[in-house]
């Protein structure tokens, strides 16, 4: 079944408008980042003054073209945006509208976007924008960001979805989830909102086979009940996580005067995140934890944790922040005390921590994680992987990794440490383990995969 969003997020051909031959314009980096992503459809510059744009025979107007395009990228001023929205009035499906100057700017502006949305409305043109970034799609090779790859990172193609009112935002995630070749599925940027809202975003996404997650960076919504309808459905099969950015005095301030936004008072976000069964985050580390964990998890329905570290203090505090999430550390049970405890030296403590102190092997690792997690006494684990003691090789991700692969149970691993630390955590990476530099930020993805659990 067609979507009305699907000449977004399965386009077969693409105008720019606005295209422009001089290297480093806007216009000029959308093009090429088409190019670069392998869109497999048809590319059309738009723009009276030339006559060819990168090879492409350049066309004076969106009418020249001679045939309906799915999508049309505005990289034009603000000025010109409702003329050329006219002009594509029956010759277009959907346009992204890249230019700022409108409601974000006051009230000239609010007056040139409802000029801008009637003439869409009218024309039968789905819009996203204006003043946005536009889409990033790893399933369609769509790329429409004027910012070369050189500054921000594209990440792989993966699982989760990212909306978002801010383009800045955006690309810094997608920025830092490349570096952790973290994959995506489809960001849409979509600023202003005139017409495409998160709301329209999430009821495609609820149908979307690539899509197993989504984040959601909000600023405001218009339309609550249509949002909480439309979260509820699509958080019936994905994982939502949000964070609600201007919640209080300043950032309300500033989130207006960013994108135009309507912020709202926070208390009935929280409500309405808890109706749609929305997993709210507090910051920009949790979007990036979130991710990574789910990224290489499913979700868990039980709180039950096991803890195993060569480092005794290290497991005490996560312990603590265990616990101060809902998480709870049972006590190793006494039959998986009694296969343990021939294991390791006399002088160990067999219990949850499990310590392994600075004696440590690869070995030791996984056989106490493979204990541990065998049977239903436990629903995940979190290693605390120090690297300083002598006996633990690079072998140890993927003997960490077969254990948790043999069990089905999530493991998140955190490693803290220098130089010689950081260069091992891509082992864990590529062994399919989603590793953390921090206690904190190990217990809180933890926690995002028990809240996604828990609302299943």
């Amino acid at each position: 079944m067609e979507s009305s969003l699907d000449p977004f997020f399965n386009p077969r051909s693409i105008a720019v408008v606005g295209a422009s031959a001089v290297p480093g314009k806007l216009s000029r980096i959308i093009m090429e980042s088409l190019d670069r992503s392998g869109f497999a459809g048809e590319v059309y510059p738009v723009n009276p003054k030339y006559s060819e744009v990168m090879g492409r025979r350049c066309y004076p107007d969106i009418g020249s073209i001679g045939e309906c395009v799915d999508l049309a990228v505005f990289a034009v001023p603000a000025s010109a945006a409702v003329r050329l929205m006219k002009e594509a009035s029956g010759r277009v499906r959907g346009a992204i509208v890249i230019s700022g100057g409108f409601s974000e700017t006051g009230r000239e502006g609010r007056a040139a976007e409802e000029e801008l949305k009637r003439a869409a409305k009218e024309g039968g043109v789905r819009v996203i924008g204006p003043n946005c970034m536009g889409i990033y799609d790893t399933v369609s090779s769509v790329d429409t960001l004027f910012v070369p790859e050189d500054r921000v990172r594209r990440p792989p193609k993966g699982s989760i979805a990212v909306l978002s009112q801010s383009g800045s935002f955006a690309l810094t995630a997608m920025d830092e989830l490349a570096v952790e070749s973290i994959g995506v599925s489809r960001v849409v940027s979509y600023g202003n909102k005139i017409d495409v809202s998160e709301a329209d975003c999430l009821e495609f996404l609820a149908d979307d086979d690539a899509t197993r997650a989504v984040v959601l960076y909000i600023e405001g919504i218009n339309d609550g009940r249509r949002f909480v309808e439309a979260a509820k459905r699509c958080s019936e099969k994905k994982t939502l996580m949000a964070l609600k950015v201007g919640r209080h005095g300043a950032g309300k301030r500033a989130a207006s005067s960013h994108t135009g936004a309507i912020a709202g008072r926070y208390e009935l976000y929280r409500a309405a995140f808890k109706k749609a069964s929305i997993i709210e985050l507090s910051g920009y580390e949790d979007i990036i934890d979130g991710c990574r964990a789910l990224a290489a998890n499913d979700p868990v329905d039980g709180r039950r944790v096991m803890i195993v570290t060569d480092g005794g203090g290290m497991g005490v505090g996560i312990a603590d922040a265990c616990s101060e999430v809902g998480l709870v550390v049972v006590p190793l049970p006494e039959e998986k005390k009694e296969v343990l405890r021939p294991v390791f030296p006399g002088y160990f403590t067999v219990n949850n921590p499990l310590d392994l102190t600075g004696s440590v092997t690869d070995e030791w690792f996984e056989k106490a994680l493979s204990v541990a997690l065998d049977g239903d006494d436990y629903d995940l684990a979190i290693v605390a992987a120090l690297w300083g003691p002598p006996h633990l090789t690079d072998r140890l991700p993927e003997r960490l990794a077969g254990a948790a692969r043999s069990s089905g149970k999530p493991v998140i691993v955190c490693s803290p440490g220098g130089e010689y630390t950081r260069k091992r955590r891509a082992l864990f990476e590529e062994a399919g383990l989603a590793v953390f530099s921090t206690p904190e930020s190990a217990v809180r993805a933890a926690s995002i995969l028990l809240a996604r659990g828990v609302q299943r």
